[in-house]
């Protein structure tokens, strides 16, 4: 891809008069919610770009909020919001549309069995509180278990089952959560003689402790297969098998959260099908609605009906609402119709081959893990210490974007330097080689200077 003058202008220009009001109305009036914001005005986005107030195209490495997984704008998408916000768009919570019937039906299509009862929703953190409310109802029980690096949300019971960040300061947690070892093959805590991590041994040791710590009242294990927001975590092959296998010995349900992994991102439809194993809950969100807010929880019929006979109650505003709905159908039809599996199997190739290039060339990357276009990759100072930098990986992501690349870095305690990269499905081969162009020059610039013998 030709670098137009756009893209290649330089990012410290003083702002204009009318961005001078805008950020100095956004001092004043928006109210700051945990991540810095990116300093651009962003206009208007379409494909894999976003657009500044000045001009410049931005390449978008993160779908937006990993969700655009269509990139945005997608020309069906636009229609189908246009014609169904003029037809239906919302109604009482407890009438039903066509839109609503036919994407629950197409998303049990979808899944292996016995999933085949959906609820639509809005948002993952939304979906994974009625999935842990639904296991609690039926078990009878209140105890979850979930990973250390986990991200699963910010209402009550998503948050409590939450421990890469927003733990501290808010009070007491719901009793109950207990925290499993994220199986991280770059930093293992439990090895094997080869030195790769002894993964199996991790998690016996760790049910043990939950075991000793349970009041006997273990109702759900909610993970994602892939830890997204907790660096990039692909389980290893087996794990999940293992896992379901433990939640079956105490009666606790499988839940697992797929709003990032979900509908093709990983070159599978769903991430678990890798590992043959069916949850007992699924949760999609983000990559449901291609940004959107549409979100659903999956579960058997014996599961739902259980619910149901027991009182099951989560009425929000917006379940089973028509517009998103139809977005949601629009979605599956281009997935399908496109192959957008297959194209995130390539794509995710090519993606992950300039990264393990990226390694060969850099030493401050010191690890490349992830599946088909969710990919991450991890800064360090030091491949022997695998020590990260706050202030190495904050300079590489505002280099990258000043050099036309929007990144996204997740800030860990001891790995602060881990990128999320997450393309539309929609991307261009030319695209993808554009994007490594640029990180590959951002890290060459930035990371000398910090590297350690």
């Amino acid at each position: 891809m030709t670098e137009t003058a756009a893209e290649s202008a330089p990012e410290d220009t003083p702002p204009s008069a009318a961005d001078a009001t805008f950020w100095a109305d956004v001092d004043r009036h928006v109210m700051r919610y945990g991540t810095p914001f990116t300093p651009r005005v962003i206009t208007s986005a379409s494909g894999s770009y976003v657009h500044t107030a000045d001009g410049r195209r931005i390449l978008d490495f993160t779908s937006g909020q990993m969700s655009a997984i269509l990139g945005h704008s997608h020309p069906r998408i636009v229609a189908t919001v246009r014609h169904q916000a003029a037809t239906l768009d919302h109604l009482f919570s407890g009438m039903l549309s066509p839109p609503v019937v036919d994407l629950c039906r197409r998303i049990a299509a979808s899944l292996p069995a016995p999933l085949e009862k959906t609820m639509l929703l809005t948002t993952g953190a939304e979906a994974n509180e009625a999935a842990i409310r639904l296991a609690k109802l039926v078990t009878g029980k209140h105890e979850v278990v979930s990973f250390t690096r986990s991200w699963h949300g910010m209402t009550q019971a998503a948050a409590g089952a939450t421990y890469s960040a927003g733990r501290k300061g808010y009070g007491p947690a719901a009793p109950g959560n207990f925290a499993l070892p994220a199986p991280d093959a770059y930093r293992p805590d439990f090895t094997a003689p080869d030195g790769g991590l002894d993964w199996r041994r991790q998690l016996d040791h760790a049910f043990g402790l939950i075991d000793a710590q349970s009041t006997g009242s273990l109702a759900a294990c909610i993970v994602e297969p892939i830890l997204s927001s907790g660096g990039v975590i692909d389980l290893p092959p087996g794990y999940l098998g293992a896992l379901k296998e433990k939640c079956e010995q105490r009666g606790m349900l499988l839940i697992l959260d797929e709003a990032q992994t979900g509908l093709c991102r990983t070159g599978t439809w769903y991430a678990f099908e890798r590992d043959g194993v069916v949850p007992d809950l699924l949760t999609l969100s983000k990559t449901l609605g291609a940004g959107l807010p549409l979100a659903a929880v999956v579960t058997s019929a014996a599961i739902e009906e259980e619910a149901h006979d027991r009182g099951f109650l989560f009425l929000t505003t917006h379940v089973s609402d028509p517009l998103v709905a139809a977005v949601g159908n629009t979605v599956l039809d281009v997935l399908t119709e496109d192959g957008m599996d297959r194209r995130a199997t390539d794509l995710g190739a090519r993606l992950r081959a300039g990264l393990l290039g990226l390694r060969e060339r850099h030493q401050a990357v010191g690890d490349v893990r992830g599946r088909g276009l969710l990919q991450g990759i991890e800064l360090v100072v030091n491949r022997v210490s695998k020590q990260g930098s706050d202030e190495m990986g904050a300079l590489v992501t505002r280099r990258c974007l000043e050099l036309g690349l929007h990144m996204n870095i997740v800030q860990l305690p001891g790995a602060a330097g881990i990128f999320r990269i997450a393309p539309p499905l929609t991307s261009t081969v030319p695209e993808i080689e554009r994007g490594l162009e640029i990180l590959d020059r951002a890290i060459g610039e930035v990371t000398p200077p910090f590297l350690q013998d």
